[in-house]
């Protein structure tokens, strides 16, 4: 289904689906795709080719996991529309409900904040590990107050916009394509051993489909929060950030905010020393409440731009 009137309204529908319900608790189709993708992974490796070799084997791998899923989505999506406009639209609404975390995001956060209002910093940084990759057990208040908005901005473009604005691009087997994209990013983009060359053609494909969607998430992030400090972040901080797409989303966000993010993290127990971001205050608790509100008026944003653009 491309865009048209309806399409405001089957993203509106996911949105409050996920809103209401979020994530599938059991049988979630991207649980299944992570087996699927592990089968793909070993299947590859069985060739035992050397790095840098290992690269073209990592992009097999992606190839095989995605493509039989991607030519069934397309045949799935295109019998639908042929048969019946509410049916593709059901199917739309539902894909794209399951293409989505906002709530999940939201529920991660609140996981974060609330035991730190309650004073039990111990139980804050567990719930902190449950959402990045980075060392926790030693983070103070202010580390584990940056660490969790950064998470929320983040992966509020991934989780999100970014699901969103390939839904509205490119239809059912645009969100489709990015989600398994993304996922295989989360589960090969790493740059240890193990999958440095594998993983490298994940990470590029991911960074690649989230190239647009990023810098709209980080205009977004201005147009609802502080302009001026947020597009002046973005500008002078996020060529420093390693990340083509996480540094202007959370520069931008930092910015928005007027809050600092940023500097030193453990991953892995390897000290990493990164840029700092954003302005003003340094980091508080409440500030992961307000970085949630941000990315909540981004979302009515796209919503209320996406009425627009189906009407002009």
């Amino acid at each position: 289904m491309t865009f048209s009137t309806y399409t405001p309204i089957i993203v509106l529908a996911a949105v409050l689906l996920d809103l209401a319900f979020g994530e599938v608790r059991r049988w979630h189709p991207l649980v299944g795709f992570g087996r699927w993708a592990e089968i793909c992974e070993r299947f590859c490796r069985k060739f035992n080719v050397q790095a840098p070799a290992t690269i073209a084997m990592g992009a097999a791998s992606v190839c095989l996991a995605v493509i039989p899923i991607l030519v069934v989505t397309v045949f799935l999506d295109h019998y639908l529309q042929s048969r019946s406009a509410l049916l593709s639209a059901l199917f739309s609404c539902l894909v794209l409900y399951l293409a989505l975390g906002a709530r999940s995001l939201k529920e991660h956060g609140l996981a974060v904040s609330t035991p730190l209002f309650a004073g039990d910093l111990d139980l804050a940084r567990q719930k902190l590990s449950w959402i990045v990759s980075r060392d926790t057990s030693g983070l103070d208040e202010p580390a584990v107050n940056r660490a969790t908005i950064e998470s929320m901005l983040e992966n509020g473009s991934d989780a999100i916009f970014a699901a969103i604005f390939w839904f509205v691009v490119a239809g059912v087997p645009g969100v489709v394509l990015y989600r398994l994209a993304n996922t295989l990013d989360a589960l090969w983009g790493y740059r240890n051993e193990k999958y440095l060359y594998f993983g490298r053609f994940a990470a590029r494909f991911d960074d690649l489909l989230n190239l647009l969607p990023a810098r709209l998430t980080a205009l977004s992030y201005c147009l609802v929060g502080a302009w001026k400090p947020g597009i002046e972040c973005w500008r002078k901080q996020a060529p420093l950030w390693d990340s083509p797409n996480a540094g202007p989303v959370m520069a931008a966000g930092a910015g928005a905010l007027e809050v600092r993010l940023g500097g030193h993290a453990t991953y892995h127990g390897e000290l990493h020393q990164r840029p700092e971001l954003g302005c003003g205050k340094q980091a508080q608790k409440q500030d992961i409440v307000a970085a949630i509100a941000l990315i909540n008026r981004s979302l009515v944003l796209w919503l209320l731009t996406l009425v627009v653009l189906a009407n002009l």
